[in-house]
Parts: C-alpha cells; sequence; structure tokens
C-alpha cells in the first residue's frame, strides 16, 4: 500500500484496543465525532518503520455485527459504507488472547467483509499466566491473515505490529469463515445488483438492518424491504444460524491452536480480590472511602501549585502595570485577559488530580466494578445497570456522558439517565465549588487527617449523586415505557495502572480544559470588562464630576476616592445594569447584583463563574494593591450591612445553585442532538433551574 494508511481499530470491549490506540499514536491524535452523530471518535496518526504516516481510527468497542446500541452500531457502517471518507485501507482487529473464542466470533464477521485484517493478539502475558498456550504460526495459517502477539500495556511486539502493517496486502487474504450466499442466495443477489454491492456479507447485513442505516437512502430502505418480504427473510432465525454455523468454525480453528493447561477448580486472583471490593456491605463502604481519600487529595495535593500559579498572576498583573502604558490597552489586558486567565490556569492542579484518580480506578478495572454494584440500586430508581457508566462520566462532563448513553438499548432508560446525567457534579463546578469552600470552610483538619475543606467538597458530590437518584426515581413514575433495560458487563481483571496512560489522560483533560474551556472564560471575560467599564448615556460622566467637588476631595484621600468612583461606576456600567435587573430576583437566595452577573455568564460555562468574579472585582479593585480573586472576594463588604459579602449562608447557597442549575449551553446542545426534540432540554432546564432556585432558598434561609 502506497501513501497514507487508513486503518480502523477494531475490538470487542474491554480487549485492550483504546490502549494500544495510546501506544501506536502517543500524544499526536484528536478527538472529534463521527460525521452526522455525536458518538466520540479518537484519530491519531502513527509513524510505520518505511516513514508512511498511518491515520488510526479507535471504533467503538462491539461484541458482534448485530448491534444492541448505537455505538456498536457506528462500527458497523464504518465498515460497510464505501464512500465514507474515513473507509480504513487495513483493519486492525484487537483480540483478547485469554479470551479467544469470544473475540474470534467479531472477527469472523469482519472477514467476511473482504477488507484486508491483521490480528494483534492483545494480552498475550495474562494468557500465559492464565495456563492459555497459542500456536500463533497455527491460527495465522487457519484464518488465512497476519497474526501479531502484542502486549499493548507493557508495549511489546508494537514494532513488530507495526511491521506487520507496513507489509499488509491491500486485497484481503482472510479465508471466509462461512459461505454467506447459503444463508439467503437469492436475497443477497437482488441486493447486490439493486443497490450495486460488491461484497455478500455487506448485502446480508443491510437485509438485516436497512431500516437503521445510515448510509440508505429512504428509497434504497423502500427497495430493500420490499425485497425482504418477497423472499421471506426471517432476520431473527438466520442470525442465530449464522452465528452457530461461526461458532462450528471458531471451535474448529481454537482446537488445532489453543491449549488451556489449567487446574479444575482454581480461584482466579482477580475473583479473590472481588469477594472484598464488591461485597454487598463492604464494596460500598470501600467505594465511598476511595471517593474520601479523592477528595481529600483534591485539596491536599493542590494547594501548593495553586499558590504557585496564584503568586505568578499577581506577578504578571504587577509587572503589566509597571510596564505598559496607563489607558485602556492596558485596563482590557491586566483587568479583562490576565483576570480571566488566572480563573482558568489557577484551576489546573485540581482538575489534573480528579482526572488522574479517576483514570487508575478505570485503569486497574475497579471502574467496572463499581457499575456491576451500582445496578441493582438503579434499577430500584427506574435506570439500567449501564446507566452508571455515564453517570460516573458525569463527573468529568455531562457532554461526552449523554452521548455514552446510547449504549442503553431502552429508550426509558436512556431518556431518564440524559436527563438526570447534568445532576451529576462535572469537572465545570470544580473551580467554583473549590473557590468558595477555600472562602467559608477553614483550611483545618479534623482528628490530624480529615480536611475541612476536602470533606465539604465530597459532601457536595455526593448531595450531586442523591440528588441524580431522587430525580430519576421521580421521572421513573413520569416516564412510561413497555421496554424492559437489561444488564450485560464483562469485568475485566485487575492489573497495575499503566502510569503512562495516566499521565496521558491528565494531559488530554487538562489541556481540554484550558483550551475549550478557557476559549470561552477568556471571550467572556473581555466582553464582561467591556460592560463593566462602559455604561449608558453619560453615568460615568456624572460619577467622574460628584467625585471632583470639594467636599469629596476633602472627606476622602486619593487612593478611597479611586476605590469609590471605579465601584459607583461599576454598579451603573452596562454589566451592573444587567445584574441589578434580575437582583430582586435572586436577593430570596443571598445573591447580589455582581453575583446576578455570573449566573448569567455563566450559562456559556459553569467555570466561567470564577473569572467573571476576577473580572468584577478587578474591575472595582484599586491597582495599587495587587489581590488574588480569593483575596478580593474575601475582603468585599456588603455596602448597607458592612459585613462581608460572601458569609457561609452565600456562600454555600451558590454553590447549591450551581449543584443543580442547568448552566451549559453544549449539555443543552447534545441533549437536543441526542433526543431530536427542544421539548426535553426545555423539560430538564425547567426542572433543574427550579430545583436550584428552591434548593439555594431553603440553605441559605437556614444558614443566615
Amino acid at each position: 500500500m502506497n501513501g497514507e494508511l487508513k486503518i480502523a481499530l477494531v475490538g470487542n470491549p474491554n480487549s485492550g484496543k483504546s490502549t494500544l490506540f495510546n501506544v501506536l499514536t502517543g500524544l499526536n491524535q484528536k478527538i472529534g465525532n463521527f460525521p452526522g452523530v455525536t458518538v466520540e471518535k479518537k484519530t491519531g496518526y502513527c509513524k510505520l518503520p518505511d516513514q508512511r504516516q498511518a491515520q488510526i481510527t479507535d471504533l467503538p468497542g462491539t461484541y458482534s455485527f448485530y448491534p444492541k446500541s448505537k455505538d456498536e452500531r457506528i462500527v458497523m457502517e464504518a465498515l460497510m459504507d464505501k464512500s465514507a471518507p474515513g473507509y480504513p485501507d487495513l483493519i486492525v482487529f484487537v483480540a483478547d488472547a485469554s479470551n479467544l473464542k469470544r473475540n474470534l466470533l467479531l472477527f469472523s464477521q469482519i472477514a467476511d467483509l473482504d477488507i484486508p485484517v491483521i490480528i494483534a493478539l492483545n494480552m498475550m502475558d495474562l494468557a500465559r499466566q492464565s495456563g492459555i498456550e497459542i500456536s500463533v504460526d497455527e491460527l495465522a495459517l487457519k484464518l488465512g491473515v497476519q497474526v501479531v502477539p502484542i502486549s499493548a500495556r507493557k508495549q511489546q511486539g508494537i514494532d513488530k505490529l507495526k511491521e506487520a502493517i507496513q507489509n499488509s496486502s491491500a486485497v484481503a487474504l482472510q479465508y471466509p469463515s462461512i459461505e454467506v450466499e447459503t444463508i439467503a442466495p437469492e436475497l443477497i443477489k437482488e441486493i447486490q445488483n439493486e443497490l450495486k454491492i460488491d461484497k455478500p456479507y455487506t448485502a446480508l447485513q443491510i437485509a438485516h438492518q436497512h431500516q437503521e442505516i445510515s448510509f440508505l437512502s429512504d428509497s434504497e430502505k423502500a427497495k430493500v424491504a420490499a425485497l425482504c418480504k418477497e423472499h421471506e427473510f426471517h432476520s431473527q432465525k438466520l442470525q442465530a444460524a449464522e452465528t452457530i454455523a461461526r461458532y462450528n468454525f471458531i471451535n474448529d480453528v481454537l482446537f488445532d491452536t489453543v491449549k488451556v493447561n489449567t487446574k479444575p477448580g482454581e480461584e482466579t486472583t482477580s475473583n479473590r480480590i472481588d469477594r472484598v471490593l464488591t461485597h454487598r456491605i463492604f464494596g460500598f463502604i470501600i467505594f465511598f472511602g476511595i471517593l474520601f481519600m479523592i477528595f481529600q487529595a483534591i485539596f491536599s495535593w493542590s494547594e501548593y501549585p495553586m499558590t504557585l500559579i496564584e503568586d505568578l498572576f499577581l506577578w504578571l498583573t504587577d509587572q503589566s502595570l509597571k510596564v505598559l502604558p496607563p489607558g485602556v490597552f492596558t485596563d482590557l489586558l491586566v483587568d479583562g485577559v490576565l483576570a480571566g486567565l488566572s480563573g482558568v490556569v489557577i484551576f489546573i492542579p485540581q482538575i489534573a488530580i480528579l482526572f488522574a484518580c479517576i483514570s487508575v480506578l478505570e485503569d486497574t478495572g475497579y471502574m467496572a466494578r463499581v457499575t456491576f454494584m451500582m445496578d441493582k440500586i438503579m434499577r430500584k430508581v427506574g435506570l439500567s445497570g449501564k446507566s452508571i457508566v455515564p453517570l460516573i462520566g458525569g463527573f468529568a462532563c455531562a457532554v461526552p456522558s449523554i452521548m455514552s448513553a446510547r449504549n442503553i438499548e431502552s429508550w426509558k432508560d436512556r431518556m431518564i439517565t440524559i436527563m438526570v446525567t447534568p445532576l451529576i457534579a462535572c469537572s465545570a463546578r470544580l473551580p467554583v465549588y473549590t473557590l468558595l469552600i477555600s472562602l467559608v470552610v477553614p483550611d483545618e483538619k479534623v482528628w490530624g487527617f480529615i480536611n475541612l475543606q476536602g470533606l465539604a467538597l465530597m459532601s457536595l458530590y455526593i448531595l450531586s449523586i442523591l440528588a441524580a437518584i431522587v430525580v430519576a426515581w421521580v421521572m421513573k413514575q413520569i416516564v412510561r415505557s413497555r421496554e424492559r433495560g437489561y444488564f450485560i458487563m464483562e469485568l475485566p481483571v485487575y492489573r497495575m495502572p499503566r502510569w503512562n496512560n495516566v499521565l496521558l489522560t491528565m494531559y488530554r483533560s487538562v489541556k481540554a480544559f484550558v483550551f475549550e474551556a478557557g476559549k470561552v472564560i477568556i471571550a467572556v471575560s473581555i466582553i464582561l470588562w467591556v460592560l463593566s467599564s462602559y455604561g449608558p448615556g453619560d453615568r460615568f460622566e456624572q460619577i467622574e464630576a460628584k467625585y471632583s467637588t470639594e467636599s469629596m476631595t476633602q472627606q476622602h484621600d486619593t487612593a478611597e476616592l479611586d476605590r469609590l468612583i471605579a465601584s459607583e461606576k461599576l454598579e451603573n456600567s452596562y454589566a451592573g445594569v444587567l445584574g441589578k435587573s434580575i437582583e430582586p430576583v435572586i436577593k430570596p437566595i443571598g445573591f447580589d447584583w455582581k453575583m446576578g452577573i455570573a449566573l448569567i455568564t455563566s450559562f456559556a460555562a459553569r467555570e466561567v463563574f470564577v473569572g467573571t468574579m476576577a473580572t468584577i472585582y478587578s474591575v472595582e479593585a484599586d491597582d495599587a494593591h495587587m489581590e488574588s480573586v480569593r483575596e478580593k472576594m474575601a475582603s468585599a463588604r456588603n455596602p448597607e450591612t458592612g459585613m462581608p459579602v460572601f458569609t457561609v449562608a452565600v456562600a454555600f447557597s451558590l454553590m447549591v445553585f450551581y449543584a443543580f442549575a442547568m448552566q451549559c449551553i453544549s449539555t443543552i446542545a447534545v441533549v437536543y442532538r441526542e433526543t431530536k426534540s427542544w421539548t426535553w432540554p426545555v423539560i430538564q432546564f425547567a426542572y433543574m433551574t427550579t430545583l436550584a432556585y428552591l434548593a439555594s432558598l431553603l440553605v441559605y434561609q437556614l444558614l443566615k
């Protein structure tokens, strides 16, 4: 093959496919969506030994070509639609060597598509530990493909795999596993002629799944439906017959190539560990203990780097004011861009720690156990066990988590999961929580090791889980469906985390936060600076005139006058007018007009709250005294009472509001795309905003 190779990585879930993708591509990868659908698509590039570049796409994991979810359907369509821009020249099939029989079912289906295939026989080290011996050469001869033994986690055999890719044939050489044409010969021929398809197995798949295939036009679907009716095509019966035939072929192959040398009744290490970690009582205690340690770490480990970043931005602000001439540009740079940027960068340590911990839990195989343990609880509140995957993913971001709900077969379970996932405390809320907690919760330890701030943070995360469960139960009573959901999941063996993968996850998460959220925060900060620095009519001139009178200059010194002028200008600016207009609505929950501005701007993204506070208090501040946003907020006083603005009641009221409110345009957009209707996002926005307001009202009235 000449030029850039397009390679698709295909395999069962938990076969190590994504690990291999990371090893092959390193940092040279990007995340996008498949054309026309909101399913995540990972694409990367790697150099082959002959210096050619290969484009690698990591397709979602699937067990067979008969999909039970939309994610799995993506795999089928990506490998059948020859007109698609990402149609592969070569498939690298990643097989789990310790569970070859199950993996080869999907391989046999892919082999019949007549696309060149290489088998990457992964986890060979684990197979040997389990007493499984595989004759790799014999397996390659039986299947007619190159078989490369590898261990993606240990990066063993990767060079040989690259050589195999480099030397792969442009023509499919694999042997057919079954005689496809004998299944429905006349129908297959007619579909091939009608749709100009050269591969019999593609025609058979179209016969089975034409109603769901997106690359077929409505007229083509109608033609196929008519042909199926004419030939009395019984899809389910023929799927079963095909699967039996394939397993007969697989059994013959494995009989000559695989030997298992294990003692009967011998228990695996993973099973022994599971007896403790998935225990019906101790399992939950251990899980909450792990959560507790994670949230303690987020505060304890991040304190020093956050202080360094805070000091760096104070120094940059100070230097900018010394070097740059006074004027609009300097004010924009210092009070708009730098203030907004500090609101992004300062939270990098906490986000890095959170994602590192989640990555370790996933990599060891523990997160799959949490999913398994939560299944019974999820069912009681109207959710599937599979719902826990989007809900746990919601700790990172609701957008990809809502997309991952496509794996849930039941429409009712899927809709309830989509509706409650945004309640889970995502990483965008973390900056809001940590800023407000640091203002009102003392940095003290109880019993010598429990950090109060970490405890407060954990309580907010637990609150979000409880809220999601309660709302799901309420929706179970409202949303009606006759479908029954089911939960099938394979538990991977326990493994040591791959630290390079943990670092890669941290890097990608921080990069996404800085560049995706950062762009929004800085853009909003600049707009907000303009709205805060200018006002309608001649209000600013009147304020200048008011404070330039002799009585005012005698009552106040220059620094105090500057602070009063800045404060009154902010109140009369466009931003101030906007905040004042909603103040009557938000005053009962303890918020002033400045917080009102933050509530409005953070509808773009929750983390914008911090940048908004930084910009507002920078515009109002005295340039002679450089302070961090935390110090400015801590020293803010209510002009009517003289008391601190951010009391315990106000701070917790704000945190609870941000815990429940739907303040994320991206989430609203993805819910619309997933449900194909504005009804669901409107209902979601209304119930979450109402819940946020009532909960904040209750908290503020109780604590004030």
